[in-house]
């Protein structure tokens, strides 16, 4: 496999436009991924660079640092242990920067490794950070990183109107294909936020690469996606989160392991291989997971072996299975109740699909082309609007 020499937007600020900087007084968001390609973390190569001044941390979901293994686990204020920085918590009792928390700052920079999935709550950061930015004055800085999972393939429908939630802020589909530089671009080209915004892109990096691609260190962005392969089905595994299925939590192959107590692996591997999907061969297994969902009990269920990541399609993939899941366990199977995410109203299914229509139409019966048919022409309305905000 070809690997491509690929600088991030934070290796091209602290080799070559750090002095840029020089004389402001810095913020950082960041997280464990957030690291240059030697593997220093962005804290600690920002704060020992000349001419830089780092004030403040702000960590997202799982903490700057990685604090927290669980989803949905928020992070206090504290101080960061190696620097003594304060870290002001962005997944806690505020998910926007405060004025308080960018008091005496004058650039923030960003920093967080993306999977390129909609429902990934990074972006959702980046965009209220963006916002808090343009309000407090400050001049908000993207160091961009690859999209791991490549930017050439999208899926899923948009999200509609009345279903934004922080898993979800702004109308792009569930695989988008964009970095968050792009995001952010495209955030500001549309209006949907206002800020001073700067973009360092990555160097080296083309949409057809998945990260194995880019001669980049691997660096588990949250913790319960420990490697590339977890990454492949994200985009349509995710969805598990708003039923009672395991998602594999709990096992060492999150998002690559699904099941419940109750469902027949072998029946439901034969079902799902009956649809005929692209790149992917489904395995009959049973697992325990250690926590979350049964947690400590024995799952039926199959592990989802992609064999071909570039025609592999994630979304349809799960939508196949929980039509499945469904039919074969009528009485067993069920749709998540809320509170998730910080939505209390709306089911967690409606806002991960963005709508209620994939509840509806699985309810009803429905299959996955059925389903999935007006995607398409939503997606190449969308490449069409965002093209103008492309880095790569």
């Amino acid at each position: 496999m070809l690997r491509r020499m690929v600088r991030t937007g934070l290796d091209v600020l602290v080799e070559d436009r750090a002095a840029e900087l020089r004389g402001a007084r810095l913020g950082l968001a960041c997280h464990p991924a957030s690291v240059t390609r030697d593997l220093r973390h962005a804290a600690d190569v920002v704060s020992a660079t000349s001419g830089l001044d780092l004030v403040a941390l702000f960590g997202p979901q799982h903490g700057a640092r990685g604090d927290k293994q669980d989803n949905m686990i928020e992070s206090e204020d504290h101080h960061d242990p190696r620097l003594g920085l304060p870290v002001h918590s962005l997944y806690g009792k505020v998910r926007k920067p405060t004025p308080d928390m960018l008091a005496g700052l004058d650039v923030l920079l960003f920093d967080l490794q993306d999977v390129g999935v909609r429902v990934y709550t990074f972006a959702w950061t980046m965009a209220l950070t963006m916002q808090a930015c343009g309000e407090a004055g400050l001049r908000c800085i993207i160091l961009d990183r690859p999209n791991p999972i490549g930017g050439l393939a999208r899926e899923g429908p948009i999200l509609r109107e009345g279903f934004e939630s922080f898993v979800g802020l702004h109308a792009i589909p569930l695989r988008h294909g964009l970095t968050l530089g792009e995001l952010a671009r495209w955030l500001c080209a549309t209006g949907r936020v206002r800020c001073e915004l700067d973009v360092i892109p990555c160097e080296g990096w083309e949409r057809g690469d998945f990260h194995d691609g880019t001669g980049l260190p691997w660096v588990m962005p949250s913790p319960n996606l420990p490697t590339l392969d977890s990454c492949v089905p994200y985009p349509g595994m995710v969805l598990l989160e708003g039923t009672n299925l395991s998602e594999g939590r709990g096992t060492t192959r999150p998002f690559e392991l699904v099941g419940a107590p109750w469902l027949d692996p072998h029946a439901l591997a034969a079902a799902l291989s009956a649809h005929e999907l692209r790149g992917v061969r489904f395995r009959p297994c049973w697992f325990e997971p250690t926590f979350q969902k049964h947690g400590g009990r024995t799952c039926g269920g199959v592990q989802v072996h992609v064999t071909d990541r570039e025609g592999f399609e994630p979304v349809r993939t799960t939508v196949a299975l929980l039509a499945e899941a469904r039919r074969l366990a009528p009485n067993d199977f069920r749709w998540r109740d809320p509170p998730y995410e910080y939505e209390v109203i709306k089911p967690p299914i409606d806002i991960l699909w963005g709508s209620d229509a994939l509840r509806v139409a699985i309810d009803g019966g429905a299959q996955p082309d059925e389903i999935l048919r007006a995607t398409p022409a939503e997606l190449a309305r969308f490449r069409e609007a965002v093209a103008p905000c492309l880095l790569y």
